[in-house]
């Protein structure tokens, strides 16, 4: 597969490209000149050509490596991959086309192995109901440092510090919720992680010591 370098003012991404190439496909076609518009480019023939025969040759890639996939198991790296992609943000959607996989596989081998969920993005805001944690995630007693899940937050936390409250009837955790950057500060270099500080009882918080086993990087 050939590569199509893109320009961030460009309008390149699958969805796109796909219904440009429907268009000067139909009976009644687009120009030459219509596509590059809708694609946002330069009016170039070579180039238009290039991206359209390009995106086909990855679909029909993408489709072979999904006909070779479907039906096995999913293998040890995936199952790695697919836990750390989740966790760092991706959506399933995105874990999917890379596995070469279907999202319904996806989403099933998450459940399976007991990875948190987010909250539907329809279902989010302030007062949204929080998602519950799988079985494997359950825990009242957590160590100063670990990784958790946040489900209050969707989002992967450190624990800072804990006490008892009896206000709760439980344990409330200082952490600190990671959120992902990428940008350079003037001050503090390329970061790649940010996010903020926040209290929560124990019973909204997930444990992922059980997916150690995978040798996952959070």
């Amino acid at each position: 597969m050939r590569t199509v370098r893109k320009k961030s003012h460009e309008k390149l991404d699958d969805a796109n490209i796909k219904k440009v190439l429907e268009a000067v496909r139909r009976d009644k076609p687009i120009t030459k000149k219509e596509a590059c518009s809708m694609l946002n480019i330069t009016y170039n023939t070579t180039r238009l050509t290039s991206i359209l025969e390009d995106f086909e040759e990855t679909m029909q890639f993408r489709e072979r490596r999904k006909a070779q996939n479907r039906g096995r198991k999913a293998t040890e790296h995936e199952v790695k991959q697919a836990i750390e992609m989740f966790l760092n943000e991706l959506p399933v959607s995105s874990i999917a086309q890379a596995l070469y996989r279907s999202t319904t596989f996806v989403s099933n081998l998450l459940d399976r192995v007991g990875v948190p969920k987010k909250r539907p993005s329809t279902e989010s805001g302030s007062g949204a109901k929080i998602q519950f944690l799988p079985e494997q995630c359950v825990s009242d007693d957590f160590d100063i440092g670990e990784k958790v899940w946040s489900a209050r937050y969707d989002l992967p936390a450190r624990i800072v510090k804990g006490q008892f409250d009896p206000r709760y009837d439980c344990k409330v955790y200082h952490i600190y919720v990671i959120e992902l950057t990428d940008f350079d500060s003037e001050y503090f270099g390329h970061i790649k992680e940010g996010g903020y500080h926040a209290h929560q009882c124990s019973y909204d918080l997930g444990s992922l010591r059980h997916l150690n086993k995978y040798d996952i990087n959070i």
